[in-house]
C-alpha cells in the first residue's frame, strides 16, 4: 500500500480492468492483491470505488470468493452500500458474486446487509438494484436458515416494475422464498 493516494486509485483501476479476464484474476490473486484491494475499501472515495469494482470482478472466479472473504472483504463492501452511486454499484456487484458461495451468506447477512441492499431496491440506480435483487436472489437460493432473515421481502415486488433484467431477477429471488405465501 505504499504510494500517494492517486497511484492507489489507479492501481486499483488497473486491478478491476484487468481482472475483467479470468486468467487475470488468477494471477492478480497469486500476486497477493487482494488483501491490499481490501484495505483501500477504507481509502479515499475513488480508492473505495475502484477497489469494489476489482474485487467485483475478481468474485467472478468462485475460487476467489472464499480467499476475498477471509481477507476481510465483506463489512467494508457492506459499509460502502451507504457510499457514492458508484461504491453502491461496485460493492452490491461484489456481494452478489460472494453471495453466490454458501459459505459466505451468512457473514454476509451477520455484516448488516440485509438494510442497505433493501434500500438500494427501493431508491438506487437500476444497476444496483439489479445487483441488490441479484445479493438478495443469492442469499435465498436453496437456504431455509437465510430465507427467514429477509422481512422486508415484499421490496422485491417494486422490481417487478422495473426493467426487464430487474423483473428478472426479483423474479428469481421471489421464487426462492417459497416460504413466503402472501405478497
Amino acid at each position: 500500500l505504499d504510494g500517494t493516494d492517486t497511484q492507489k486509485e489507479i492501481a486499483a483501476r488497473a486491478f478491476w480492468d484487468l481482472a475483467v479476464n479470468q486468467v487475470n484474476t488468477i494471477a492478480i490473486v497469486k500476486a497477493g492483491a487482494i488483501e491490499p484491494l481490501v484495505k483501500l475499501l477504507d481509502g479515499t472515495d475513488r480508492q473505495k470505488e475502484n477497489a469494489a469494482g476489482a474485487l467485483m470482478n475478481l468474485s467472478v472466479n468462485p475460487e476467489n470468493r472464499v480467499a476475498v472473504v477471509n481477507a476481510g472483504a465483506i463489512a467494508p463492501l457492506v459499509k460502502l452500500l451507504d457510499g457514492t452511486d458508484r461504491q453502491k454499484e461496485n460493492a452490491a456487484g461484489a456481494l452478489m458474486n460472494l453471495a453466490a458461495n454458501p459459505d459466505n451468506q451468512k457473514a454476509i447477512i451477520e455484516a448488516g446487509a440485509i438494510d442497505p441492499l433493501v434500500t438500494l431496491l427501493k431508491e438506487g440506480e437500476n444497476t444496483q438494484k439489479r445487483y441488490a435483487a441479484g445479493v438478495l436472489k443469492n442469499l435465498a437460493n436453496n437456504n431455509p436458515d437465510n430465507q427467514k432473515a429477509f422481512e422486508e421481502i415484499k421490496s422485491l415486488v417494486t422490481l417487478m416494475k422495473g426493467t426487464d433484467r430487474q423483473k428478472d431477477i426479483a423474479a428469481r429471488a421471489l421464487r426462492n422464498f417459497k416460504w413466503i405465501q402472501s405478497i
